[in-house]
């Protein structure tokens, strides 16, 4: 958060602003979300500046700057076809966070995927109530994609942390600490019925779980209805996942329920906010600072009501509060601000504390990557 243009009229005009980090950039939601090169150019240009001094908008496209703008990204907009380890084919193609973006990859390379193979497989950061549901609400809303099953990735110790263990302790055996935390993934498994999906539970297993645990969480999925199955990717690579894959496989096959998106772009912004909040947040209701209400009426003006909300929370709660773990009742969340992205479609309204920038932990994985004389590389696993 800094404060420009202090240097005079050839510096600019005194004004607030910041960086977001390029995974939360604009320009990387309107590259995952570009149907192709044209699309990505007509929204490149839609792009918000700003204002002229007598208050008319202006965009990208007033600026003149869509065409070398697209120009620039004429080579990024394809996906990239990598290798596994086991020698399989991926796509990789984009990188905007859950938390702070929309979270999911291209429009693109899914697309790519679909057309190539019986079955893709893509992934929504974080938990559903980030992720997946931006992937659904914004993405599948997009793009006209249809999903036939979800997969709702666990672990014993996310269970544990959320049912009140320590986080030192989250390796040592706790069946109590995760039936505590069971809410949570109860929170989850609701949320996917709500979009009329097949939820299929994958825990992933670390060597530290016992079988009593997992056991614990086999129970609770089949009670709610969710497909189980146990990962060992990590120890076995493929092999570990035939069970999921065998699930998943069923989960799509015999789905017959039809997509249902959380909220029609339609809807009034107030509205798409406070159904997103109360129905997969499970809050109570939703308060707006005065610089978020003053942003509510800007985007009003702008004729941008029918963008979809792109909703920048903590990743650590369902809640705005990252300190409220399990499944918190009774909670509030707070819209401190809320930014545009008309480029990309979508107004992102900020909860809590979260920042667009975040910092790296104090001790970053880039401490243990290094390189020898000879350009063997080491650190990266």
């Amino acid at each position: 958060h800094i404060i420009i243009g202090l240097g005079g009229t050839s510096s600019g005009i005194p004004r607030e602003t910041g960086f977001d980090i390029t995974a939360a950039s604009e320009v990387m939601a309107i590259l995952c979300l570009a149907d192709d090169l044209m699309n990505l150019k007509e929204r490149l240009g839609n792009i918000f500046v700003g204002y002229t001094f007598d208050k008319k908008p202006i965009y990208v496209r007033d600026l003149k700057a869509e065409g070398a703008m697209t120009a620039l990204l004429k080579d990024a907009i394809k996906p990239n076809l990598v290798q596994t380890i086991e020698g399989n084919p991926a796509i990789i193609h984009g990188g905007p966070f859950a938390n702070i973006a929309q979270g999911t990859n291209s429009v693109i390379a899914t697309r790519t995927g679909m057309t190539y193979s019986d079955y893709t497989v893509t992934e929504a950061g974080f938990g559903f109530d980030l992720g997946a549901e931006k992937f659904f609400d914004i993405k599948c809303q997009s793009a006209g994609l249809s999903p036939k099953a979800v997969v709702l990735t666990a672990t014993i110790r996310a269970l544990k942390y959320h049912g009140g263990a320590d986080l030192k302790n989250l390796t040592k055996p706790d069946p109590e600490a995760v039936k505590k935390g069971l809410p949570n993934l109860e929170k989850h498994i609701e949320n996917i019925k709500k979009f009329h999906e097949c939820p299929v539970i994958a825990l992933n297993r670390f060597v530290s779980d016992t079988e009593e645990e997992i056991e614990i969480v086999r129970q609770e999925a089949e009670r709610l209805g969710a497909r189980f199955a146990v990962a060992e990717v990590w120890a076995k690579g493929g092999e570990g996942a035939v069970d999921l894959a065998k699930q998943v496989i069923d989960a799509a096959e015999n789905n017959n329920k039809k997509f249902t998106p959380m909220y029609d772009w339609n809807w009034d912004i107030k509205k798409k906010i406070e159904t997103v909040a109360t129905q997969i947040y499970g809050a109570e209701h939703v308060v707006y600072t005065s610089k978020a209400k003053k942003d509510l009426k800007k985007i009003s003006e702008l004729g941008l009501d029918a963008s979809a909300v792109c909703i920048a929370k903590t990743q650590k709660s369902l809640s705005d509060n990252p300190k409220l773990l399990g499944r918190p009742k009774d909670f509030i969340i707070t819209v401190r601000e809320i930014e545009i992205a008309a480029g990309a479609g979508f107004v992102i309204p900020i909860t809590g504390n979260i920042m667009r920038m975040p910092g790296l932990p104090a001790h970053p994985a880039s401490e243990n990557i290094d390189i020898d004389n000879e350009g063997n590389i080491s650190g990266l696993f």
